[in-house]
């Protein structure tokens, strides 16, 4: 498991990121984290910017949408990738949680900024207390796009260092454009941490869609015990 440095397991949260080893199975994140399998909540993921408010406990089995975020204690919040960015979202002040997945299609439609909304919304958060973490997604070393979809992610993002043009190729770094995103909705910068690991670039110890075309996932997990 992968702990993102500026989540730290304390005051009840739980936060982590699992690798091919361990994957998304929920009998097999049940054991790592203690949750009971019934509360390890699992959205069907579309690629919208959607975000679904969790308000009570439950069996919840038609969840859709691509962010889930809620105040309750003892539920276990998911998102599953093998490329795109796994988001875990906390305010420490307002014990909120939430995990966002952002593929190019989220980052074009501004699912982060969605969320930070969500938090101000929802649960009257101020965007300088929450803390954001991004796990293992492909990385501008290896993630290529073409025009169309480099402006719809510009038309939402504006300027900022999150592409480089190598060898007349658009490389983008979905990571950072969600910073940039987030820091536009006031999270100061220092508030956001991105793991270093391209998924495309170790296929022994992730899952990439792009370097093998697999349906199998490794995910985010975030919860209040």
């Amino acid at each position: 498991m992968i702990y993102p440095e500026n989540l730290e397991e304390d005051n009840g949260l739980i936060a982590f990121y699992t690798d091919r080893n361990e994957g998304v199975d929920p009998e097999r994140i049940s054991s790592l984290c203690g949750f009971p399998e019934k509360n390890i909540l699992y959205m069907k993921q579309e690629h919208t910017d959607r975000i679904i408010t969790i308000d009570e406990k439950g069996d919840f089995i038609s969840l859709v949408g691509d962010g889930l975020i809620t105040d309750k204690k003892g539920l276990l919040l998911s998102i599953k990738v093998a490329d795109c960015v796994p988001i875990l979202m906390w305010d420490l002040k307002k014990e909120v949680v939430a995990a966002v997945h952002a593929g190019w299609r989220g980052t074009a439609k501004g699912i982060i900024k969605k969320a930070i909304r969500s938090f101000a919304d929802g649960y009257n958060s101020s965007a300088s207390d929450i803390l954001i973490s991004m796990g293992p997604a492909i990385r501008w070393c290896c993630y290529s796009v073409d025009e169309r979809v480099f402006s719809l992610v510009k038309g939402q993002t504006g300027d900022g260092d999150y592409y480089i043009i190598k060898d007349d190729r658009i490389c983008l770094d979905l990571p950072h454009a969600n910073k940039c995103q987030a820091v536009s909705e006031g999270v100061p910068g220092e508030n956001i941490w991105i793991s270093e690991k391209c998924t495309f670039c170790y296929p022994e110890k992730f899952f990439s869609y792009r370097y093998d075309k697999t349906t199998e996932r490794q995910g985010g997990f975030i919860g209040l015990r």
